[in-house]
């Protein structure tokens, strides 16, 4: 089922790369980087498989796909900002996040968000939803987009070398990442239900 689910979106990505280009690489980044999961492991590595056959940049590849990073996290910040927080901090006791936890996420994002954001850049999965919470709490803009594009560079161009440098294999790469994903989600899983059990117990506490 996945694979069928995965030719299908290959389908997608390669039509639009080979009608707009290096603009497509950024549509396409940019809707992943908008809490869409298209997958970056199929988009930039098939743009590196171009840049194999001669008909594109990699250079413009990878600055293509992280401009479209930026251009996504935007839509996903300001939905973070202007809708996200407003429901967390009038519906966020019933998904157990108080004031204290936007407080936190405030403090934390103020201080280390741009290491936050970039670290997230490199990682699979939890690229895609930085941003959200990035605007939730309100990260500073201009500081969030800055490290958007400095984390995002190096992933987009990371994967179209591979690609490049696999060549007409380049979709094998695929198969490694779909592993670690499988192991971010896991790890956040596991924080959801400790986040979860924790918080329960002390809102069970407080009402004794």
């Amino acid at each position: 089922m996945t694979e069928k689910i995965l030719a299908v979106v290959f389908v997608f990505i390669k039509a639009v790369i080979a009608t707009t280009g290096y603009a497509g690489v950024a549509i396409l980044m940019g809707i992943e980087s908008a809490c869409i999961p298209l997958p970056s492991e199929l988009i930039m590595p098939f743009a590196g498989y171009l840049v194999y056959e001669g008909s594109m940049n990699l250079l413009w590849v990878a600055t293509a796909g992280a401009i479209g990073c930026n251009l996504g996290s935007l839509v996903a910040y300001e939905i973070g900002c202007y809708g996200g927080r407003p429901l967390v901090e009038r519906y966020g006791r019933w998904i157990l996040l108080t004031h204290r936890e936007l407080d936190w996420a405030d403090r934390f994002f103020a201080r280390w968000g741009y290491l936050a954001v970039f670290i997230a850049r490199l990682l699979p999965v939890i690229r895609t939803f930085i941003a959200l919470p990035a605007g939730i709490a309100r990260m500073p803009r201009g500081r969030f987009h800055i490290y958007t594009f400095l984390g995002s560079w190096p992933w987009c161009y990371g994967l179209a070398y591979v690609g490049m440098k696999l060549g007409q294999n380049w979709r094998e790469i695929g198969k490694y990442f779909h592993q670690f994903d499988a192991v971010i989600g896991v790890i956040l899983l596991a924080g959801a239900i400790y986040f979860i059990r924790s918080h329960w117990k002390n809102r069970l506490r407080s009402a004794e």
